[in-house]
């Protein structure tokens, strides 16, 4: 994958670098495998036990979040990208972990290709991490927030794991709300209207985190394009 091949020259010798989750970040990893292979020596922290038992597979030294004073740089997916660089993310059920540790870090650089651009959040189905106890009384209230904040539509699903009516558990331990919100017209509104209902561990909106350096590389037949620092 182009953007991922691009995503390699921002890593350097030395780094503290975070590993996202999903099918495009396992592309980075298998890369990065290769580099470190060839001499390049950093400590990676994982956003999830998938990233983590495939980046030890392929003999990438991780580090326990714990034992990271600070992250040099990330780099994951997205699901969704508007203009402005806000994301939704958690496709792979890792959105709390890749959240703690894009915020942890000095930049988050976002692979994808073009289909994930959109003019506006929300055709994919916004993921709401929520608690096990009282689930159905969370997914009311996060319903109201989002009809509340604008949002065209609110179908919430209870996120299944192969068979029907099997609930899909994170790595957490915790339980994902599927929300089809059509549009999401005020991003910000909805993730701090989100974060403030009991039961709501966090969601999917990865909105420009303040110290955070964010770029997007966006990969195509012809090569890379970046947008951002």
């Amino acid at each position: 994958m182009q953007a991922a091949a691009a995503a390699l020259e921002y890593v350097e010798s030395g780094m503290i670098v975070g590993l996202g989750t999903g099918s495009t970040a396992n592309h980075f990893i298998a890369m990065l495998a290769d580099r470190v292979a060839e001499g390049l020596t950093i400590g990676a922290v994982p956003t999830s036990e998938a990233s983590r038992r495939l980046a030890a597979s392929l003999g990438i030294a991780l580090i326990d979040i714990d034992q990271a004073d600070r992250i040099d740089l990330t780099v994951d997916g997205a699901d969704e990208i508007d203009p402005h660089l806000n994301l939704i993310k958690g496709g792979g059920g890792a959105l709390l972990r890749e959240k703690i540790i894009a915020h942890a870090s000095d930049h988050m650089v976002v692979i994808a290709d073009r289909s994930k651009q959109v003019a506006q959040l929300g055709a994919f189905a916004l993921p709401v991490e929520v608690v096990s106890f009282g689930f159905t009384i969370t997914a009311k209230k996060v319903f109201d927030v989002l009809r509340a904040t604008g949002c065209q539509t609110a179908d919430i699903k209870l996120r299944e794991a192969g068979s029907p009516g099997r609930a899909y558990v994170t790595d957490n331990g915790n339980l994902i709300l599927d929300c089809a919100c059509g549009v999401i017209p005020d991003p910000a509104a909805t993730a701090t209207a989100l974060n403030t209902i009991p039961g709501v561990v966090e969601n999917g909106l990865f909105l420009p985190f303040p110290r955070t350096v964010r770029t997007v590389l966006f990969g195509h037949e012809d090569g890379v394009d970046v947008v951002g620092a």
